[in-house]
């Protein structure tokens, strides 16, 4: 045992390394490039007025968004794994940022709420908890993996037209069109109202997630070995349930659609953490937040006429990756390719 939690201490001190190091250099891109010397000047208040206001106010909340959207949803994908003991779970997966958007263009469209208002993040949490609750309710308690690629294609594709019916029945055609733009996913022109907005929600969704991180271990085992330890599988459920409809929904509330990180981080360091599923959690948030900092950099990077979303980069990234684990999948279980 020793060996895995070596591994895994030594995995989380370099991806909190390698976060740290990408949250400096996103701070330092933009119209105006920035040294990451200067950065950090800026930052404690060093430095010149100029640079201040573009690291502190405009760069910051931008910076602090990424690292928490991205921890949020690295962890989320982990404990959906652990939860459901399946490779292939992930948020995006199965609906949750789909019914989570939903929940906020209907509240943003029937002018419940505007943008900067907290009833955005409750809509889109309560949207985001219906649709894994529905996960778990229809496709059973020991689903396999196409059962609940199935029913999480069917949760996505009703939360997509339903959003879709919304942005055209909305009263103001602007709005819709800003929804459009929204769902795409991005954390440009973010303000410290955004973080307030979305932070307490991410903390709470996390928390609630690594509060039982040692039933996962017994539940890799099987439910009825992990309720013959004392795990109680129903209260474990429940918990992941609420902790992946806060924390997502509240990303999506402030960021749009922002898709597989969450399927993607835990398997990055699985190979080095190992599979128990509880050593997991952290390396995976910390996974995500560097992913999604280095993506929204690169969006940055990458010369375009217009602004390329962050959402569609993960997308471009994500997918191939999942059709990678399908076929390593179907290999594993003994099925050909051809």
């Amino acid at each position: 045992m020793k060996r895995p939690t070596h591994a895994s201490l030594t995995a989380a001190l370099v991806l909190s390394g390698l976060t740290a190091l990408l949250f400096v250099v996103s701070l330092g891109f933009g119209p105006v490039r920035l040294s990451p010397i200067t950065v950090v000047q800026a930052l404690f208040g060093g430095g010149s007025e100029e640079q201040r206001i573009i690291v502190q106010e405009i760069r910051l909340p931008r910076a602090l968004l990424g690292l928490a959207i991205g921890a949020i949803l690295g962890l989320s994908g982990a404990a959906l794994q652990g939860l459901l003991r399946n490779p292939l779970a992930a948020p995006s997966l199965f609906g949750a940022p789909q019914a989570a958007a939903f929940g906020a263009a209907a509240t943003i469209a029937l002018g419940l709420a505007d943008v900067r208002s907290f009833a955005l993040p409750v809509a889109a949490i309560a949207a985001a908890f219906v649709s894994v609750f529905l996960l778990l309710a229809v496709a059973g308690r020991n689903a396999n993996m196409l059962l609940l690629i199935l029913t999480g294609l069917a949760i996505s594709s009703l939360a997509g037209a339903a959003t879709a019916l919304t942005m055209n029945l909305a009263p103001n055609p602007f709005a819709a069109l800003e929804i459009a733009f929204w769902l795409l996913g991005s954390l440009e022109d973010r303000s410290f109202r955004h973080v307030l907005l979305a932070l307490p929600f991410i903390i709470a969704g996390a928390a609630l997630l690594v509060m039982r991180r040692d039933a996962f271990r017994a539940l890799s085992l099987g439910e009825e070995v992990a309720q013959s330890l004392g795990v109680n599988v129903a209260e474990l459920r429940l918990l992941v349930i609420a902790g992946v409809a806060l924390g997502v929904g509240a990303s999506v509330a402030v960021a749009g659609t922002i898709g597989f990180i969450g399927l993607v981080a835990p398997h990055l360091v699985r190979p080095v953490v190992g599979y128990d599923p509880a050593r997991l959690l952290l390396p995976s948030a910390l996974a995500g937040a560097a992913l999604l900092l280095a993506a929204d950099i690169a969006v940055r990077i990458i010369p375009s006429t217009s602004d390329i979303k962050v959402g569609v980069l993960t997308a471009i990234i994500g997918v191939p990756f999942f059709l990678y684990l399908i076929v390593r999948e179907r290999r594993s279980l003994g099925g050909g390719i051809g």
